[in-house]
């Protein structure tokens, strides 16, 4: 029956004395609470901090890219290249050859219309004098000096552009000037124009006034004249406002 203590009420006859021990009650026992995992494992955390080594400070090293690789791109650092330096464009020398004649008190700056001295039937020649008739001066004009031919020089080093023939077409009229004065500058021609009055073409059949040179007429070339004969109203229009300078001169 599985009986481990047996007490009887009464005493019984001729039964052994009881043991006092087996009287008493045991006292109940204490069971401990039990702590859950994660609580437990705060406490032992809020308890004990656990303190972690320092971490490395990782340093990104920029790398060229796969397709900077590939295409052979420069670094950023290279790709602000030096400024170029564009030079200024090399100007030709420019190309005329000027005869100059005396009329009188006048003057004539004239361009070759072949670049080759007048000869007396050129028809370039021919015109002239009918112009100088026309103007009351002598239609046989004085060839003064060689012609001025430009450039000078076939080879070398020295400055031949424009700058440098308008300088020494002036400076060839101021000697001549100065040898024998003159009342009026005939300037015939776009290079005798440009050169020696530092001017265009728009200035044809104007009166200019040329410092170190005095008053000088500007006029198209004789090879002009005789491909647009129309011009010659405006020249002969032009020549009659002047004509009193250089007929004063010669009374």
């Amino acid at each position: 029956m599985q009986v481990v203590n047996w007490l009887p009420r009464t005493e019984l006859p001729f039964a052994a004395p009881s043991r006092p021990e087996l009287l008493e009650m045991p006292e109940p026992a204490v069971v401990a609470p039990v702590v859950p995992a994660p609580a437990a494992e705060a406490a032992v955390a809020t308890a004990a901090p656990v303190v972690k080594p320092a971490e490395r400070v990782k340093i990104e090293v920029p790398r060229p890219s796969l397709a900077s690789t590939r295409t052979g791109a420069k670094p950023v650092e290279e790709a602000d290249e030096a400024p170029v330096v564009v030079k200024a464009p090399v100007v030709p020398p420019p190309r005329f050859a000027l005869q100059l004649l005396r009329a009188g008190r006048c003057l004539l700056l004239v361009e070759l219309p072949t670049g080759e001295s007048f000869q007396t039937r050129d028809p370039a020649y021919l015109l002239l004098k009918d112009m100088l008739r026309a103007a009351g001066l002598p239609d046989s004009p004085q060839i003064v000096g060689e012609p001025v031919r430009w450039p000078l020089l076939v080879r070398g080093n020295m400055d031949q552009g424009p700058d440098a023939a308008r300088d020494f077409v002036q400076g060839f009229l101021s000697v001549r000037m100065e040898e024998a004065p003159c009342v009026c500058l005939w300037l015939i021609g776009l290079p005798a124009v440009r050169f020696a009055g530092e001017a265009n073409a728009e200035s044809f059949n104007r009166e200019l006034q040329i410092e170190g040179l005095g008053s000088a007429w500007a006029l198209p070339g004789l090879e002009l004249l005789m491909e647009e004969p129309q011009r010659k109203a405006d020249v002969w229009q032009a020549m009659r406002r002047l004509m009193a300078r250089w007929k004063e001169s010669n009374e």
